[in-house]
């Protein structure tokens, strides 16, 4: 048996109460009831971040393995689908690649150690309303989650010509080996993303 698991992974300042990460979980608890959706809210601390999530796929991996196996079945498999925003799409590539997963990146952070060195000092969450502070070593800590060669093409990266916050073109040269969906105009939140939510269903090969 196999048990299929969504994690989606928010932007910057962003939040599981976001636009898109709520037309994620609407579409797939209707399309697809059978596929468990997790999408925590992230820590601030990009180290701690990743810990974060490795923590959340192997725990329940292991808990639901181990549950199975002394119980009604003794062949159980995990499998996880990453979707990630912006800077969740760059945690999502290091996890992709760790973990050998399939991913779908939404106008995502190429190099988020750039953009986030004139955030540095005290922030606050819009939808949480955490206080919390942007270090420089937080940019170190980014650099050393870069995945330099995309070599598994894995991925599904959308991307809209009218973001205002990243550079489009540094996603499309990045990942110009995988599957792109290019669209003209728009903007860093991707305009009309629920219309793409079947197109992600379809790369991660659901069906009814």
């Amino acid at each position: 048996m196999i048990k299929k698991n969504i994690l989606y992974i928010h932007g910057f300042n962003s939040s599981p109460l976001s636009d898109k990460a709520q037309q994620t979980k609407q579409y797939f608890h209707q399309n697809f009831p059978e596929i468990d959706f997790h999408c925590p809210q992230l820590v601030t601390d990009p180290k701690q971040v990743i810990t974060q999530l490795e923590q959340l796929i192997e725990r329940l991996t292991e808990q639901r393995t181990s549950s199975i196996n002394n119980g009604e079945q003794d062949e159980y498999q995990q499998q996880w689908y990453l979707i990630g925003s912006s800077l969740g799409g760059y945690f999502s590539t290091y996890l992709s690649q760790k973990y050998n997963l399939f991913a779908v990146l939404i106008n995502p952070a190429v190099k988020p150690y750039e953009l986030l060195a004139d955030y540095i000092g005290e922030q606050v969450n819009p939808y949480t309303k955490e206080v919390y502070q942007i270090e420089s070593k937080h940019m170190a800590d980014l650099i050393m989650l870069e995945q330099q060669k995309i070599e598994k093409n894995n991925y599904l990266v959308m991307v809209q010509t009218g973001d205002e916050v990243l550079d489009y073109q540094q996603a499309v040269e990045k990942y110009k080996n995988c599957q792109l969906i290019i669209q003209e105009g728009g903007d860093h939140s991707f305009i009309d993303y629920h219309t793409l939510l079947p197109d992600i269903a379809l790369f991660f090969n659901f069906c009814h």
